[in-house]
């Protein structure tokens, strides 16, 4: 595979990772909207406590997710520059910088995965019915 190819076939992945990121901003705004709203028993124990901290933890995954998209801008902007160059010694470390926010990037997504089945399971469970 030429140089050419190997670009091309790492700013796919990276155009990958941002839809992967909107998609999680769906999510996140719909996460938002369910612990903002009153749709849980209210006599449930420890509910304002137990949405209180899903909340900071899908805070603290968005500002995670923002900072690997800067990274990744910066990363894209390096591929953009790479790809006009004859071949440097600093392909090989971006590259590296590749491997490195694939796995930063599946960290991300898969901590927010883990946290969004927790929360479904929880307030799935909680929920206001009504009787007909």
């Amino acid at each position: 595979m030429d140089k050419e190819e190997q670009v091309a076939q790492l700013h796919w992945k990276i155009q990958q990772w941002k839809l992967r990121f909107q998609l999680m901003d769906e999510e996140i705004n719909f996460i938002n909207r369910l612990l903002d709203s009153n749709a849980f028993k209210p006599n449930t124990p420890n509910l304002f406590e137990r949405i209180m901290d899903y909340k900071n933890r899908v805070e603290k995954i968005n500002s995670k997710s923002m900072a690997l998209r800067t990274q990744i801008s910066s990363h894209e902007n390096t591929l953009g520059g790479m790809s006009e160059k004859v071949e440097s010694p600093s392909a090989l470390n971006t590259y590296k910088q590749n491997d490195h926010l694939q796995v930063e990037v599946d960290a991300c997504l898969g901590d927010f995965q883990n946290l969004k089945s927790e929360i479904f399971n929880y307030t799935g469970s909680i929920f206001i019915t009504s009787n007909p």
